[in-house]
């Protein structure tokens, strides 16, 4: 978890100045086969093509992210100091999504929204809260959205050697075969270091596969706030998520530290074999399989039971500790909603 808080932070920082190296992919031998891909099965004018690759504005920071770990030839043994893990992840997590703003707009933008919201509830079966939350997290209502220029920045990951060659060479087709379909210049549009796209951050592929246009004004555009509630929604529909069960639930257990099972949404324990383990409400009713999910504090360990879900918000970003920022957001906005 210790290089999220740096990646978060990094979301923020102006990726690139005026300076950024520039870049001719165009003479480049992959490009070109990229390029006639494109040319040949989507009818996208090569040389329109050729002119957009042959200045690429290098995103070094974006890059960092995904370069490959260099590795010695000669790796000399070394004796390395066990170092003490590093306590509180989560209530420094905690305090970066679950602000007192951040709620307080949640509530402000529920009340804004609240007829397509309702609306999208009725079509997807996701509840308000959860919607707006996801916002919240993914780019404050919209005030976030990133300013990293994805063409350049999904050209930069595709082309430049790193670990995720092959996954953004894929998105960067699909955002272009997206531009075309939405006439819009493919160099205008800004979003995260990875690429992700609008209020709700969806990366290319999934834009074209969950993005909807829930205003019905024939285009999807997910810096809109009402595309991207509905896009939201049925992203979470089309992972799972079933509106009668709830999502987690804090549990009691003996001492400060927990290690008796593994924990994480990727393990599902039945509740009978969790003996010691119970939740701190009478009013949790949920008979499957659960996740055990720890939150490290300073002084002790927080232990969470969550649902499918919990799971199915862990299908946004595959974190335990987004998915409960997600679930702690939702419950605080709905309840200074419910005031205002």
């Amino acid at each position: 978890m210790n290089n999220i808080f740096f990646k978060i932070l990094i979301l923020f920082i102006l990726p690139y100045s005026l300076f950024a190296k520039i870049e001719n992919y165009s003479k480049n031998e992959e490009v070109k086969a990229f390029i006639n891909d494109l040319s040949k099965n989507y009818k996208y004018d090569k040389k329109e093509l050729e002119k957009l690759f042959s200045e690429v504005k290098i995103q070094k920071t974006a890059l960092n992210f995904y370069k490959k770990p260099k590795i010695s030839k000669k790796p000399k043994k070394k004796k390395i100091a066990k170092s003490k893990k590093i306590k509180g992840t989560w209530d420094k997590y905690e305090k970066m999504f679950i602000t007192e703003k951040r709620v307080s707009l949640g509530a402000s933008f529920m009340k804004k929204y609240k007829k397509e919201l309702r609306r999208a509830y009725k079509t997807f079966g996701v509840q308000p809260e959860y919607i707006t939350a996801i916002l919240g997290v993914e780019s404050f209502y919209g005030k976030q959205t990133g300013n990293y220029p994805v063409f350049d920045t999904l050209a930069t990951l595709s082309f430049e050697k790193n670990r995720r060659n092959k996954f953004f060479k894929s998105e960067l087709k699909q955002f272009l075969i997206l531009s075309k379909k939405n006439k819009k210049n493919p160099k205008t549009i800004y979003g995260s270091y990875a690429g992700a796209i609008g209020l709700a951050q969806f990366m290319p592929s999934n834009f074209e596969k969950l993005a909807v246009d829930f205003n019905n004004d024939g285009i999807v555009d997910l810096n809109n706030e009402i595309d991207a509630i509905g896009s939201v929604a049925n992203y979470l529909s089309k992972a799972g998520w079933n509106k009668t069960v709830p999502v987690a639930t804090r549990v009691s257990y003996q001492g400060k530290r927990f290690n008796r099972f593994k924990t994480g949404y990727k393990y599902k324990y039945k509740r009978s074999k969790l003996t010691g383990i119970k939740p701190r409400s009478n009013r949790f009713y949920y008979p499957k399989k659960v996740h055990l999910i720890k939150l490290d504090r300073k002084k002790y360990d927080e232990l969470w039971y969550g649902t499918e879900n919990f799971y199915v918000i862990t299908r946004y970003n595959r974190s335990s500790y987004y998915a409960m920022a997600v679930y702690k957001l939702a419950k605080e906005i709905e309840s200074l909603y419910q005031k205002i």
